[in-house]
Parts: C-alpha cells; sequence; structure tokens
C-alpha cells in the first residue's frame, strides 16, 4: 500500500520529499555545479567569452585569471609621468604587473600592425589617439568588450563598433600670453583675427591639417577656405613644429597668440605660474584617445581588466591631471565642442593636409 502511495505522489508530481528541502537540496546542486566549473571557464574561456561575459562575478573571475596570467602589456602615447600614475594605481588595485612601451600613436600603429602580420602577439590593450585607434578597428586587430563602465562614458565615446573607447577628450584651444594680451582682446571668431592688430602675432602648429579640416568643415569649406586665405594674406600665421615648442613661444612672447594648444596643457603650465591662458574661438574641435583590448591578446583577462580600469578608476586619476576625461560621472564637459572623426581622418587626411599646406604652411612662408 505504501509503495503504491508513492507511484501515485509521483505520478502527481510529487517527490515525496519535504518541499522546503528540495528547493535547498537543488540549490546547493547549483552551487557546486557553479564552483566546479568557474575555474573551468576561466582556464578554458576564450577572449570573445571574457569580453562578453557579464555575470554577477564577471570582476573577480577577471581578477583571478590575470593573477595566473601574470601580467599586462600595454603601448601608449601618454607621457612616462602619466602613465607613472596609471600604471602604480592600476598594480596597487590588481595586484597585476603593468609592462609598458611607450612611443607616438604612429609609432605604435606601425608596430603593433607589423607584430600581427608576422604572427607575434605580444600586446594585450592600446592606449592612444581616436584615428590611430580606427586604424587599428579596420586591420581586424581589435575586440568588442562588454565593459560596465560604458554605461557612465559620454556617448560620444562609443564608436557603432564599440572595439575601442574614448576615454579622454584632448581639447584643442588657442592660447595667450597673458603679459601680451588683455581677456578683452581675445578674439570671438575666426574673422576678428582679420584685425590688422594681428598682424605678426599669430601662430600654429605646422603640421595641424586634422584640426584645420576639421575647423574648415564646421565652418563650411568655402567660408573657412575663405576666412584662412584671408588671414594669412593679412596678417599672416607662423608655423611651428610641435605643440610643446608652440605653447614655450606663447609663454615667452613670441607668439602672443597660438592658434592650435592643448588645453590640458595650458592647465598645466597655469598652475605653474606661467603667464598663459587657453580660450575657445567656435567651433571647438576636440579629439578623443582611447583603449582598446587586442583580440590576440596574450594576458586577455588582464587587457579587459586594464580597460575596465581605463573607463572608470583611472578617470579621475586622468582629470587630475588635467585631461578631460570621457566617464560623465567624473567630469561632464560643459564646453560645445565639434568632435572630430577619426574615420574621417583615415577617409580625408591627405585632402585636409594638402589643403592646410596650401593655405596655411605655403603662403605663411612668403
Amino acid at each position: 500500500m505504501g509503495f503504491a502511495r508513492t507511484r501515485r505522489r509521483q505520478r502527481r508530481g510529487h517527490s515525496g520529499l519535504n518541499p522546503s528541502y528540495g528547493c535547498r537540496l537543488a540549490a546547493a546542486a547549483l552551487t557546486l555545479a557553479g564552483l566546479l566549473l568557474a575555474p573551468a571557464f576561466a582556464q578554458t574561456a576564450t577572449l570573445a567569452d571574457l569580453a562578453f561575459y557579464s555575470g554577477p562575478d564577471r570582476t573577480a573571475r577577471l581578477i583571478a585569471g590575470a593573477k595566473r596570467e601574470g601580467m599586462v602589456s600595454i603601448y601608449t602615447s601618454l607621457t612616462v609621468d602619466d602613465m607613472k600614475v596609471l600604471g602604480s594605481a592600476f598594480e596597487k588595485k590588481y595586484g597585476i604587473k603593468l609592462q609598458l612601451w611607450r612611443s607616438s600613436s604612429e609609432d605604435i600603429v606601425q608596430r603593433a600592425v607589423t607584430e600581427a602580420r608576422g604572427g607575434r602577439f605580444e600586446v594585450d590593450a592600446i592606449e592612444t589617439s581616436a584615428a590611430e585607434m580606427e586604424q587599428l578597428h579596420r586591420e581586424q586587430l581589435l575586440q568588442e568588450v562588454k565593459s560596465p563602465a560604458l554605461a557612465d562614458l559620454n556617448p560620444a565615446a562609443l564608436l557603432p563598433h564599440r572595439e575601442w573607447v574614448g576615454d579622454r577628450l584632448n581639447l584643442i584651444t588657442a592660447a595667450y600670453n597673458t603679459n601680451l594680451i588683455k581677456p578683452a582682446e581675445v578674439p570671438k571668431s575666426y574673422e576678428d583675427l582679420l584685425d590688422p592688430k594681428w598682424k605678426g602675432r599669430l601662430g600654429i602648429d605646422g603640421e595641424d591639417s586634422v584640426w584645420f579640416g576639421a575647423v574648415i568643415a564646421a565652418l563650411g569649406e568655402e567660408r573657412g577656405e575663405r576666412i584662412f586665405r584671408e588671414l594669412v594674406r593679412r596678417n599672416g600665421i607662423s608655423t611651428r613644429r610641435g605643440h610643446t615648442l608652440l605653447t614655450n613661444l606663447v609663454i615667452s612672447g613670441e607668439v602672443p597668440f597660438a592658434l592650435t594648444t592643448y588645453q590640458y596643457r595650458i592647465e598645466q603650465l597655469k598652475k605653474s605660474g606661467a603667464p598663459i591662458e587657453w580660450a575657445v574661438i567656435p567651433p571647438a574641435i576636440t579629439r578623443f584617445l582611447g583603449t582598446g583590448v587586442m583580440r590576440r591578446a596574450p594576458h586577455p583577462n588582464a587587457a579587459i581588466l586594464f580597460l575596465d580600469f581605463m573607463l572608470s578608476d583611472a578617470q579621475p586619476l586622468l582629470l587630475g591631471r588635467d585631461f578631460t576625461p570621457t566617464n560623465m560621472k567624473v567630469k561632464p564637459l560643459e564646453i560645445r565642442f565639434d568632435l572630430i572623426d577619426p574615420a574621417q581622418v583615415l577617409d580625408q587626411g591627405d585632402k585636409w593636409a594638402k589643403l592646410f599646406d596650401e593655405i596655411i604652411v605655403k603662403q605663411g612662408r612668403r
């Protein structure tokens, strides 16, 4: 009778066990399975698996995997001093050794592409200028990562392919010597620079063709070209190679007003007491610098952790170094700006360079 009763209960969907006990048993089984599978996932997961994983234990798994890997290799164009601050914070937080190679953005792309084509995969993540990051995307060297930090970023920092992400903005601004030019004299438009009082007082970085192309596009090509041709004809614009040199010449007074300097650098110099101030002549042109994880990263867990770090913990550190972070929770950019499209730089860069050389560089020599 007892056996028959039990069979009937089973046919009706009853186990014969206390319901609460059954639930606890099932939960315990799932927990055990998770504990058994977690190391297996960490050991066998591909970079794509890690990049798209969004479970609640995501960070814990990445840290465990990164500790097994032992290091992360980064190529960057950030200065040594800036990377000392960021690298020390990363190593302290995760206990992972950061191996750094620093160079220009052009050299970084050349090295990364050469290594990949030669079947050498030595770098985990790259942090450099937007156009070069976009070039790495076109070379199919980058891996999209579903970082939880993406939700806090300026939407403009996220490209449709998401294979690299803007981590800081570089606002390109004019700068002037405060001993020679009063704030009230600062031009409000490029037409204002046509005034004869600016004759012989203007300078520009001789390689800023991308900025020039972006300004011309924002003003309207016909209008923009007309303004700059007339400006060079009337008042001249001296070309200097390198933003650092140009900025120093503003401080010395040799170039009282420079059209293209980096706003973050001016802020740094102001704090040291230099007689310099930055100003925006609309349109405000800015470009992103960003971070991306390499598709064949030798240390995938550490590479993803580095991207997460650059978009979260590194953001207030970048602000402390006078950079403009892209994390809106750290500091929203209060200036209306026109963003340089990195894809446009790659597609129209030669055209912009030719126009810049014709209007600014060659005419400036006359």
